[in-house]
């Protein structure tokens, strides 16, 4: 099939160049943005008189009959035609013949691509955001069924001070409301419109550019061509939220399989979101998290792979640029599904309270709150700290742990020590006494939830303006 730009070419291209130019096997899932941008921009020329109207007529009507082709299965895409926009164009020309021939008048594929890309960037933040809000919904739902639930907190994976478990994972909903705005920045980035900037210089042709904007919801028209065509930070700011967000769900993966061991016992995953081993019958692995703590990898990958091939790039297009699409669409694919997976994991998972509860009473997490005591009966806290520490040493020595020692024990370190002692170094005492904005407090519970309710509202409210604009 002769090329659509083969005019000043006496000489097929080799098969093997078809083969490594085409972008068709991973662009193809660009046909929707394709084809609505060109019945935007038909419509446009159309209304400039730079077409006639009948033909911008029988241009969208042809359109339109390819989507649904595309949508029912009945279109073959030819890897000899390249790209999506070829595809389409040269069916569109055979349907309607010269009309379809005229569709490309004052664009580029450089600045066709690069609406494209625009558009389906800003389609998927709308859906990324709405997975995001669910898995935010689902953490506060679990974290706010156990605002009393007792675990230990953690400093290099050795138990620090206790906690609760509703605390736990409030951290990681705080985490997900920052990849929420990241994400908001990502949809800014989108919110450009590039058509019209044609392969590098514009246009001869009387345009209206903002017109093809307001129909596509494009809030800002790029005011440099050269600029509009070979910007792809849009992606970047994807990227690098996508591969911020992968982080954090990594982190609480790492703390689900640790959970989920026997050796902790805290969790239990849902039997649909586990498997088994084929060799050994009693094993039930947490897969799902595994999983998606390894995909991690693979979009920090895409972001990097990303700046690479843009960091040598002079303006404007270069072929490089075709870079852009498999990680992106891959980093897409990857987010959706750990989002997706995620949420309902979550919910389902059966929390081990009373394991939990053992633990904070079974280790001397409560040391720091020991030293607050003395500190509170007058004691510097350096020294309540070294005061703390040698009845620490002394308890693991006689194998005991705080709560196990008598008054007289403790009196051999501080006559400060006294009977109320037991109530400083009872776990649930701990978490209640922390009181100060941001702990772990049982108040301090309810006043973050409440809050991580308002955040969701206002993130909603985000979601519903950003669906009237795709």
């Amino acid at each position: 099939m002769a090329k659509l730009w083969g005019g000043r070419f006496s000489k097929n291209t080799n098969e093997l160049v078809d083969a490594f130019n085409a972008s068709i096997s991973f662009d193809k899932r660009l046909y929707h943005e394709d084809i609505r941008g060109s019945m935007a921009h038909a419509r446009m020329l159309a209304q400039c008189g730079i077409i006639s109207k009948k033909d911008a007529q029988a241009i969208v009507k042809g359109l339109q009959g390819i989507l649904k082709d595309i949508e029912a299965g009945k279109f073959d895409f030819a890897t000899d035609l390249e790209d999506i926009h070829m595809n389409i164009e040269a069916r569109l020309t055979e349907r309607i013949g010269a009309a379809g021939a005229r569709l490309h008048t004052a664009r580029s594929r450089n600045d066709q691509v690069a609406l494209d890309m625009h558009m389906y960037v800003k389609r998927e933040v709308v859906e990324i955001a709405e997975l995001l809000l669910k898995f935010e919904q689902a953490l506060l739902t679990v974290a706010g069924a156990h605002t009393k639930t007792l675990m230990p907190g953690y400093t290099h994976l050795q138990r620090a001070q206790p906690i609760t478990f509703c605390h736990h994972l409030l951290a990681y909903f705080n985490m997900l409301q920052r990849d929420f705005r990241r994400l908001l920045s990502a949809w800014d980035g989108a919110d450009m419109m590039p058509l019209g900037a044609g392969a590098i210089a514009g246009t001869t042709f009387p345009i209206d550019r903002f017109q093809v904007a307001k129909e596509l919801n494009f809030t800002v028209v790029y005011p440099n061509s050269m600029d509009a065509v070979s910007d792809r930070d849009y992606i970047l700011d994807f990227l690098n939220f996508a591969a911020t967000l992968m982080m954090h769900l990594s982190r609480f993966s790492e703390e689900m399989c640790l959970w989920s061991s026997t050796e902790f016992g805290f969790i239990e995953l849902d039997d649909a979101f586990a498997t088994g081993s084929s060799m050994m019958p009693q094993k039930k692995n947490p897969d799902i998290a595994e999983l998606v703590r390894g995909k991690t990898g693979r979009v920090y990958g895409h972001l990097l792979a990303m700046l690479t091939t843009l960091k040598g790039l002079p303006l404007t297009y270069n072929k490089d640029l075709q870079e852009d699409k498999e990680g992106l669409f891959d980093a897409i694919d990857t987010v959706k599904f750990s989002l997706a997976v995620y949420a309902d994991m979550l919910t389902t998972m059966t929390v081990n309270v009373d394991r939990m509860a053992a633990a904070v009473h079974q280790d001397f997490s409560n040391a720091t709150d020991l030293a607050d005591y003395l500190v509170r009966k007058g004691l510097p806290f350096r020294q309540a700290h070294e005061v703390v520490g040698k009845s620490v040493a002394y308890a693991i020595k006689k194998h005991k742990f705080l709560v196990d020692m008598t008054l007289a024990e403790y009196k051999k370190f501080s006559p400060l020590f006294d009977k109320d002692l037991l109530t400083a170094l009872d776990p649930e005492h701990c978490v209640a006494a922390r009181i100060s904005y941001g702990g772990p407090a049982f108040a301090e519970n309810k006043k973050q939830l409440a809050s991580g309710k308002k955040i969701l509202a206002a993130q909603a409210k985000s979601l519903a303006q950003l669906q009237e604009q795709i």
